[in-house]
């Protein structure tokens, strides 16, 4: 059993946080704009509460409501050091199996496009378990009370969108990141100079550098498998849906 998971832990490192790690500025690049459950999500909460983003990234959900307090863990120690410019929330390395917070002592969580990257099904349920261990757990004299989280995964039901998945197809995938590659300058003469005709023809010219792809291993969420694994992990989802390409539930843990 523990070879078993230190294989699982081993291909994870090599499909996922080290990618991560490569791509960090790039990937941070690209993602700014936040999902609009997300942000609802984050701005209804009530003011004052502390919450936790598992997975954090590059931070972009930190600043979302400027009247909660959010502590940001990755793996990613590249994606952390650009989460820490969030000020004033809180950003650090940690992985999402091994959460150093004290157990039912934050008001919510998010988790947002990460457990997908776990690679196995009993890793994915720990991880969800991992995160409802945070959370204030609900009394029974009042409804509505405990704390919650949101949780997003990507979906096997991507028909419309570029990549084509849809159901029948394989869940476990490798999925491309492209860094595109740069001209490289050319050298200039050093100043003062001269470059006689016959050397300036010679000079060769500016040359790109080669793309570079990386493999990130993903599992694809079919419809209700997001809710089993709520369930197995012994939580509740209050609410669930579906938008853009990805599954989504609010979760809480049972009374």
């Amino acid at each position: 059993m523990a070879d078993s998971v230190n294989q699982d832990a081993s291909y994870e490192e090599e499909h996922v946080h080290s990618v991560y790690e490569q791509i960090a500025s790039h990937f941070s690049s690209t993602r700014y704009k936040p999902w609009p459950i997300v942000e609802r999500f984050l701005t209804e909460l009530p003011d004052g509460a502390v919450g936790a983003d598992v997975g954090c990234g590059n931070g972009k959900y930190l600043g979302v409501n400027t009247k909660v307090f959010i502590v940001g863990s990755d793996r990613s120690s590249n994606l952390i050091k650009i989460a820490k410019q969030h000020h004033p929330h809180s950003a650090i390395v940690a992985d999402n199996l091994s959460l150093p917070h004290p157990p039912s002592s934050f008001d919510f969580a998010i988790s947002i496009a990460v457990i997908h990257h776990l690679s196995t099904p009993a890793r994915r349920v720990e991880a969800v378990k991992a995160i409802l261990t945070l959370l204030r757990p609900p009394t029974r004299d009042r409804a509505g009370s405990g704390g919650k989280a949101l949780i997003y995964v990507w979906a096997l039901e991507q028909k419309d969108s570029r990549r084509g998945w849809d159901e029948g197809h394989e869940q476990d995938v490798m999925v491309p990141w492209v860094m595109k590659g740069k001209k490289e300058k050319s050298q200039k003469p050093t100043k003062g100079v001269r470059q006689t005709a016959e050397e300036m023809v010679r000079e060769e010219p500016a040359k790109p550098t080669e793309d570079k792809t990386f493999l990130r291993y993903y599992h694809l969420y079919k419809k209700g498998e997001l809710e089993n694994d709520v369930i197995e992990a012994g939580g509740k989802v209050m609410e669930s849906g579906y938008e853009k390409d990805n599954w989504w539930a609010i979760v809480g843990n049972k009374v």
